[in-house]
């Protein structure tokens, strides 16, 4: 089985009065790996890389990495920008880390055609030494990556996987039927359609809280057992639904920090959940 399959968290940053909590950080990473996930993605979109300078990322990354080691839990990493030389450089400086993987995706703002996306996707994959996994995000992004650019894509043998955020359930399938790429659903209600249909896994911002019932469900679905994982995602869409009602990761940092893991911080202009979701994660996650 590919390494992109099963729950893989993209792991927030947590601050504290304003800096990096390293120590905070470190232990997500053993609780998440306690829990049984596959995998980390570091510097995700709910790690609030956009917030963090280049000194900032690294660090954050060289801790994630430090902690997951040992624990022979693997990491990605996410990489974003508009400017190709920017992105290619950060690219090549990843070849020298023991990652995973890196997560990329369309440059932002100035919506490049089909064929750039393809060129530009392609590039990065000849200069990486390490599996991409496309990230299709176009509500964040302001451009979609086409069924066909990215079964072109799929034939690149370094381009592996897919973080599926498009919305679009013929793609999905589409992508599943094709073979070539390991779908991971983005949008966390997706999870149980997506998993049912034949995808790899998630990244999954909402299996920071009860990560080991979102393992359970991938689990039980892999091996066929369709209620069990049916009653599992069950119980997980009311928390699911909580922890996406607001900006990402607002409620996910509240509940976190409802569970004493990280003070609920976020950096500007990201602000932290309502006090009304606030109270309501607070009765979910105790429950």
């Amino acid at each position: 089985m590919s390494i992109f399959s099963g729950i893989w968290i993209p792991i927030v940053t947590p601050f504290a009065d304003g800096a990096v909590d390293h120590d905070a950080l470190r232990r997500l990473v053993r609780l998440y790996a306690d829990a049984g996930v596959s995998g980390l993605v570091a510097l995700g979109t709910t790690g609030e890389p956009a917030a963090l300078d280049a000194r900032e990322q690294d660090a954050v990354l060289a801790t994630v990495l430090a902690a997951a080691g040992p624990l022979s839990l693997p990491v990605l990493v996410g990489v974003s920008g508009n400017r190709e030389v920017s992105v290619r450089a950060r690219i090549a400086q990843l070849n020298d880390l023991p990652v995973a993987g890196v997560l990329v995706s369309a440059p932002y703002y100035i919506r490049p055609a089909q064929r750039g996306l393809v060129d530009y996707f392609a590039g990065l994959a000849d200069l990486s030494t390490k599996p991409l996994v496309l990230y299709d995000i176009p509500y964040r992004t302001g451009v979609r990556l086409e069924i066909e650019t990215l079964l072109t894509l799929a034939a690149h043998p370094r381009i592996e996987a897919v973080k599926d955020c498009a919305g679009s359930a013929d793609t999905t399938l589409t992508l599943i039927l094709d073979g070539r790429l390991q779908v991971l659903a983005g949008d966390d209600l997706d999870i149980f359609h997506t998993l049912c249909i034949g995808g790899s896994g998630a990244i999954a911002a909402s299996a920071h809280l009860r990560p080991e019932r979102f393992v359970e469900m991938y689990r039980a679905l892999a091996a066929g057992r369709l209620d069990e994982g049916r009653a599992i995602f069950h119980t997980l869409a009311p928390l699911i639904r909580a922890l996406t009602a607001e900006p990402n990761p607002g409620p996910v940092k509240a509940a976190l920090a409802a569970q004493g893991w990280l003070r609920n911080e976020l950096r500007a202009p990201m602000t932290c959940a309502t006090d009304e979701l606030q109270s309501r994660l607070e009765k979910l996650v105790a429950g």
